[in-house]
């Protein structure tokens, strides 16, 4: 990836690298934004999620990869369309990194019109920022909210230009397309240093035996949030959404913040989100809110995909660069039929669980994903190459360091939840199953269609929800044992035939959904 970037297109006005109360304040001039009860602004968007369909890698040979892409010619002619745009523009500039390890840290930048300030505020918090009278960006998000680009889904184009280090997004209001601008670059930058970008949380558990580090792997919305801030033992998070595991195990972070989805927030099973975001320092985006600046997280008349960035100065935390290696790894899956709440995987059957990415969409995912089945290798769409290459880089790093690896369902065992024979895999029951793994006092079983190991016992889950554990022993008493074995039989095919499509991923690994 080029380390000298182009000089940024010339603009009407251009403010660098504002302070918060500055960004603040322009933000609140937006005539979509609004004050809430705790100070904090609430932007409603045009756009109220990541736009897939529209983002294209930018290459000279787009027929060379699997991922959606353009010819380098269109990809000048789009970015020739944003630079004519921007220069009736003012423009604000936010410099910051990647990551805050010295040794392991990705100077980014982002240039976004000005009359959509609160991106610029929103991607400040997420940016490690410090005063660097030398920074150069390696990376650079040029952002145009208000242009259309004509011939793309929406009229919106984002284009991905890994070989300048440079992501432009046109025609989209949504935070999101900032924050996995930088990310998904980034990827890239990982896998070339020999590691591999896990979609993942962060998290350290104090127990009787020491501190366990735990990553937490899961597709936008199933739960990796939730999951990484739930307190067991005074647990802090580390990180929210990416993390880099290299060889040897070692983690580094990526974010200084946290962009959180807020549906269904609640103050008493996730008080420090919901404290966080309550803050005058956060900022909303598509919350409902009322005329007295009340805000309801489960009104979903405008969206589901409320969202808010807070930073992790607001609350207690723990840093990365503290941290040796990962202990264990969580692929979440939010499931509805035969997934347990909980299971212990070989290492072959870590690779393939990780490439099949399998779980139910999300509204973070836009219209065309919320509530579909689906398979998204490292529950990462933001890997900008091959997926085998994801696959094979994890078995390989395992290779090298053992992490204990688990699949955890954050959905429902035995049905959609209109389904009265159906069971919920409660926030309760996932924080016990995450103190029990740190601390290692589940005890388990093999499955017998499966080959993983259930659990027969977890600390703080009562015997009656032992059909959450196991699911054969909730559907074989309510008469469906032929339901249950025609899933099995459905579910082992289908893994079969997707991986089978991915023709450089390792045998081992394929093998092991067999």
């Amino acid at each position: 990836m080029a380390k000298q970037m182009s000089p940024l297109p010339d603009a009407r006005s251009v403010r660098a690298n504002l302070s918060a109360d500055e960004l603040k304040r322009l933000a609140a001039q937006m005539p979509n934004a609004r004050e809430t009860r705790y100070g904090n602004l609430n932007v409603q968007t045009q756009v109220l999620s990541r736009s897939k369909a529209s983002t294209f890698l930018v290459l000279d040979d787009p027929d060379a990869t699997s991922q959606q892409a353009i010819s380098r010619e269109e990809g000048e002619r789009i970015a020739a369309l944003q630079d004519e745009h921007i220069a009736g523009l003012d423009m604000i500039v936010v410099d910051g990194y990647i990551g805050n390890d010295p040794d392991f840290r990705t100077p980014t930048r982002l240039y976004v019109d000005a009359a959509n300030a609160n991106i610029a505020a929103m991607q400040r918090q997420l940016y490690f920022v410090e005063d660097d009278a030398g920074f150069e960006p390696e990376l650079t998000v040029i952002y145009t909210p208000n242009l259309a680009v004509q011939g793309y889904p929406n009229d919106r184009a984002i284009t991905v230009d890994l070989e300048q280090g440079v992501t432009r997004v046109c025609h989209s209001d949504y935070f999101g397309e900032s924050k996995k601008g930088g990310l998904r670059m980034w990827n890239k930058l990982v896998y070339d240093r020999g590691g591999l970008p896990l979609h993942a949380g962060c998290k350290v558990i104090p127990t009787d035996s020491g501190e366990r580090v735990g990553l937490i792997v899961g597709l936008s919305g199933t739960g990796k949030t939730t999951t990484t801030f739930t307190r067991q033992n005074g647990s802090l998070p580390v990180q929210d959404d990416f993390v880099a595991m290299m060889p040897g195990g070692k983690v580094y972070a990526t974010e200084a913040g946290c962009f959180a989805k807020t549906f269904a927030l609640s103050e008493k099973d996730e008080p420090t989100i919901h404290g966080a975001v309550s803050r005058p320092e956060a900022y909303l985006e598509n919350v409902s809110q009322d005329d007295s600046g009340e805000l309801d997280f489960f009104d979903t008349d405008y969206t589901e995909n409320g969202r808010a960035t807070f930073s992790f100065s607001t609350i207690e935390a723990g840093d990365a660069r503290d941290l040796e290696s990962a202990d264990f790894l969580l692929i979440l899956n939010r499931n509805e039929n035969i997934i347990p709440a909980v299971a212990r995987l070989n290492p072959e059957q870590a690779a393939a669980y990780f490439m099949l990415g399998e779980t139910q969409g999300t509204s973070a995912g836009g219209a065309d994903e919320a509530g579909k089945f689906l398979r998204v290798p490292g529950t990462n769409p933001f890997f900008p190459a091959d997926h085998d290459l994801q696959g094979n880089r994890f078995l390989e790093l395992m290779g090298e360091h053992q992490l204990d690896v688990y699949l955890m369902n954050t959905g429902r065992v035995g049905g959609p939840e209109d389904d009265d024979r159906s069971k919920k895999v409660r926030i309760p029951h996932s924080s016990a199953i995450v103190k029990s793994v740190a601390e290692g006092t589940i005890d388990w079983q093999e499955d017998p269609d499966f080959g993983y190991q259930v659990a027969t016992r977890v600390p703080g889950i009562e015997d009656a929800d032992g059909g959450v554990l196991r699911p054969r022993e909730l559907y074989e008493p309510q008469g469906r044992g032929e339901e249950y074995a025609k899933i099995v039989e459905r579910l082992k095919s289908e893994r079969a035939e997707f991986l089978s499509k991915f023709p450089a991923l390792s045998e081992e690994i394929v093998a092991a959904v067999s």
